[in-house]
């Protein structure tokens, strides 16, 4: 379009910052300015001196990181060497997206928008700040700050005279058409594209490999709460390769049973096959789907129908729906006065597309197929730290999974997507294959061979460590110290007997917590403190590196709240000189964490 142009660049992890992201495009489109919405990692940042108009939108991950799609730009944007005046041509303005139960709450957004500032940008409007804990989500801070920015954004590039803005409840053109092929096409397979084995480039997001899983195997008691698996991949010929910390991606598909009740409730043949057109030519077709492509596989592998669904997908589907009276409900959904009551209907019971759709069954029947990609998120990939070693298991790769599944007030238990689909395959039963690829995760490991390592695991947290475990022995490494936390010694003690055998060894000292085994609950933290001595003295006398892995909420928090006590205890420090000792832990590295939600 040659209308006034800007740039949207989201960093997003979980796809919040990017629904944004797209939410701004549209709006732009229904004020009919030219807007780019982009990753930051797909954008060539050097381009940034030229853009005169750019929103960001970030999410903070874990301990105040990055997402993963915007590392590269992260990187490049906190060079030393960039002039004072780089963005001196450039307005900008910066959405943050983040929860503010961590105590980095929006420190990506809040660090951008300070830097941008530094390089000569001119903020629009002081940064945005949503939160996920606030009842009504991130919602409760954007919609305010948007309006705010259209206003200045409209004050910079005014639209055409003569175009009117096309109002809420007008659907804007889908961005693909769906061309029906009335009969099979003579040559060519459907199927994922996909790494082969021999081929010269490593797997990835755009083409898998397709790893045949070796065994599928539970590692916690019969009794215990939680299914946990051990999982082997077969990776010969794959040209992927690993080291410990690294991370390997998977990507999960859909049920059958769900795959069959959507093509039921949207009245599509499963079997019918369809080419994707973009609309606009700047738009290419998902590089995940064949082409041609059957309603099968659309649905079994890349829409995300068992997802919860955002805001923006109610008020698509208003517009889209033809009967009156659920295209009332679906109008009060996805109004700003309506969230309250979309909390409680969609995200408290965690309510999925596919239930959503069914209770609005008119309106799913009406449904263009043209609007399915626009209305249903593609479905992610799953990161999992990489549990074993080539150097101790060459051609395989190992994962600990634990299996998703709570109940909220709705009948059908919620499952996680990618645990259950995985939990399901049976190698046992014929040949399973599943698509995966590596990336370099967190947490790098020293290479001096008396360098000591401290690492800090609980639950499913120790699986990375095990990976280094087993590479460090193999290379003659023994100052290995693991802190392990699980409930019961019985039940969830991943690869005790492992542990046991490099004990005797003298190549492992392991040091469990078994959080339910006594009255007073014990866990890592109370272990740590137990032998703060030791730990004081692998820290401060003989170089040790700490690493920390496991779930985000609480745990970070009071291992490093251990650790401040034990640099006073131990090391006689005073409270802000413990503070500046874990600083410069974490400054030079020797201070590593990976933590997941």
């Amino acid at each position: 379009m040659p209308n006034p142009q800007f740039l949207v660049l989201f960093g997003s992890q979980t796809g919040t910052a990017q629904d944004v992201s797209e939410r701004l495009g549209r709006e732009a489109r229904r004020r009919r300015l030219g807007c780019r919405v982009q990753a930051l990692d797909s954008y060539p940042v050097v381009n940034l001196i030229n853009e005169p108009l750019v929103i960001f939108v970030c999410a903070t991950t874990g301990q105040g990181d990055p997402p993963d799609n915007m590392k590269n730009f992260w990187r490049f944007i906190f060079r030393k060497k960039l002039p004072t005046t780089a963005l001196c041509q450039m307005e900008f303005a910066v959405l943050g997206l983040g929860d503010s139960s961590y105590t980095k709450f929006n420190f990506v957004a809040k660090k951008l928008h300070r830097r941008l500032l530094q390089l000569g940008g001119s903020a629009l409007l002081p940064v945005c700040l949503g939160d996920d804990q606030h009842e009504l989500g991130p919602d409760a801070a954007v919609d305010p700050w948007l309006r705010d920015l259209w206003d200045r954004v409209l004050g910079l590039l005014p639209p055409p005279p003569d175009l009117a803005e096309i109002p809420p409840g007008v659907p804007l053109p889908s961005k693909f058409t769906l061309l029906f092929l009335q009969e099979a096409p003579s040559t060519g397979s459907e199927g994922q594209r996909v790494a082969h084995p021999g081929s010269q480039e490593p797997p990835s997001e755009s083409k898998p490999f397709l790893a045949p899983m070796i065994s599928n195997q539970r590692v916690t008691g019969p009794s215990h709460f939680q299914d946990v698996r051990l999982i082997e991949f077969d990776i010969s010929g794959s040209g992927i390769s690993f080291a410990a910390g690294d991370v390997v991606l998977i990507q999960p598909s859909n049920s059958a049973a769900h795959v069959q009740q959507f093509c039921q409730v949207l009245g599509l043949d499963p079997d019918q096959l369809f080419t994707l057109q973009p609309r606009e030519p700047d738009v290419s077709c998902p590089t995940r789907l064949p082409q041609p492509c059957s309603m099968r596989h659309l649905v079994s592998h890349y829409l995300d129908i068992a997802s919860v669904p955002r805001r923006s997908f109610f008020e698509l589907l208003a517009c889209l729906s033809l009967h009156e009276l659920e295209r009332e409900k679906l109008l009060e959904f996805s109004s700003a006065q309506g969230q309250e009551e979309l909390f409680e209907y969609c995200n408290r019971p965690r309510r999925t597309i596919l239930e959503v759709l069914c209770d609005f069954p008119h309106t799913a029947a009406a449904i263009p197929p043209d609007y399915l990609l626009d209305l249903i998120p593609a479905i992610r990939p799953r990161a999992f730290s990489i549990a074993s070693s080539m150097l101790a298991h060459p051609s395989r790769l190992q994962i600990l999974v634990a299996v998703v599944q709570f109940q909220t007030r709705l009948k059908e238990p919620r499952r996680g997507l990618c645990s259950s689909w995985l939990a399901s395959l049976d190698p046992g039963q014929g040949p399973v294959r599943v698509p995966l690829w590596v990336r370099p995760g967190s947490l790098a490991f020293p290479e001096t061979p008396d360098t000591p390592v401290i690492m800090v695991g609980p639950g499913t947290g120790v699986a990375p460590f095990r990976a280094a475990i087993q590479e460090r022995v193999a290379q003659g490494q023994t100052r290995n110290f693991l802190f392990f936390g699980c409930r019961w010694r019985d039940q969830d003690f991943y690869w005790e007997t492992e542990w046991q055998e490099l004990e005797t060894r003298d190549c492992l000292t392991l040091v469990p917590a078994f959080s339910r085994e006594q009255e007073q609950k014990v866990y890592v933290q109370h272990r740590l403190r137990e032998l703060g001595s030791l730990v004081w003295e692998l820290l401060d006398r003989q170089g040790a590196y700490f690493y920390l892995a496991g779930n985000a909420k609480s745990m970070p928090a009071d291992v490093s709240e251990a650790l401040m006590s034990i640099f006073q205890e131990n090391g006689g420090l005073c409270s802000p000189d413990a503070a500046a000792y874990l600083a410069r832990l974490q400054r030079t590295q020797r201070f590593q964490t990976e933590t997941w939600a």
